[in-house]
């Protein structure tokens, strides 16, 4: 069950890549949460607590700071979501993955909500921003890699 962002939440993000890759590459990589220290620098642990389904939680660290997670949407190969908290916020991420000439194109976005994301808007607004922007170009690179070599 796809959960939506909250466009109401202080801090909101959204991103779009093509990536040369096809579709069950890019799949693979996103819902392969374990391995996402392997080609995201900023996520340094990532550890999936039950099968990979809607409902399984699961946490990470990012940047230093620990989340926990659960998946709300599992649509191979065309969407893939989850809620997430961390101390003072709350977050909604959702993927979409649609086949196209050459590839794959990606969209992202994610909402921000609590205490931090009010107070500090800007702060999280600009984060949320480039960190979208990171992961998507990570993903790319990290796709289009497994399909060189």
């Amino acid at each position: 069950m796809n959960v939506p962002v909250n466009p109401s939440a202080p801090v909101n993000a959204r991103g779009e890549i093509a990536i040369s890759a096809p579709s069950g590459v890019v799949w693979g990589l996103l819902t392969g949460i374990e391995e996402w220290p392997g080609w995201q620098q900023a996520v340094t642990e990532a550890t999936l607590l039950g099968p990979l389904a809607e409902g399984t939680e699961f946490r990470w660290k990012a940047g230093g700071i620990a989340f926990r997670s659960r998946i709300h949407t599992m649509a191979e190969r065309r969407m893939f979501g989850w809620t997430g908290t961390t101390l003072g916020a709350s977050a909604i991420h959702n993927w979409w993955f649609e086949d196209s000439e050459g590839g794959t194109t990606v969209r992202v976005e994610e909402s921000l909500e609590g205490v931090l994301p009010r107070l500090l808007r800007s702060y999280f607004q600009r984060n949320l921003d480039a960190g979208i922007l990171t992961t998507l170009d990570e993903l790319r690179v990290a796709a289009e890699g497994r399909v060189s070599t």
